[in-house]
């Protein structure tokens, strides 16, 4: 029997350590490249799931003998998705908006199998922030430890110190949610000897 192959459609190193965590390390990595715009009627939670769906998909194009595993978070305020931050503005913006409120982390996950079956979930988190002094703000933005994510925070940093409650998956906040994963992975016929 071939041994089956793991491959994480992603460069986040987040997700690689969290699978890690569980005992999986990825056979490979290959960052999936694909338009990441939301759809103008889409909601929050479609883009999510589409989006990971999409990265499995054409990742498992190159990979058509692996399990390929994709995910894709997306940070929102009711039906407003924050972007992946980039400038420093967008920082400030995001962390001015979250401070003081409730607002939502849905990450979707997907896994294609050889073959081509594919299986999906949508894992949705809610947190709330302290409101957030406009120096809390200014110091978080000097780190730079927003840069490149969604909604410009990472829960697994030093923005852990402004979640005053979370309902959900601690781990799809991060970026991967573990439990889901691990089910779609051992679903679709992906066992690890």
């Amino acid at each position: 029997m071939t041994p089956q192959r793991l491959v994480l459609a992603s460069a986040s190193p987040r997700r690689l350590d969290l699978l890690r965590q569980i005992g999986l390390t990825p056979d490979a990595v290959d960052a999936a490249e694909i338009d990441e715009t939301p759809f103008k009627s889409e909601t929050p939670r479609q883009t999510a799931l589409r989006l990971a769906c999409a990265k499995a998909a054409a990742v498992a194009a190159k990979q058509p003998d692996a399990f390929v595993l994709a995910a894709d978070t997306v940070v929102a305020v009711g039906s407003r998705i924050l972007p992946k931050v980039e400038t420093e503005a967008q920082g400030r913006k995001c962390l001015e908006l979250l401070s003081g409120r409730a607002h939502r982390v849905l990450t979707g996950v997907a896994v294609q199998a050889p073959g081509g079956r594919m299986a999906s979930r949508l894992v949705e988190s809610r947190l709330h922030f302290k409101r957030l002094l406009p120096a809390e703000i200014e110091a978080y933005l000097q780190g730079g430890e927003g840069v490149g994510k969604a909604g410009g925070y990472a829960i697994q940093g030093r923005a852990g110190a402004f979640v005053m409650a979370i309902q959900g998956s601690y781990p799809a906040v991060v970026g991967l949610p573990l439990y889901e994963t691990m089910n779609l992975l051992t679903g679709l016929g992906f066992s690890r000897p």
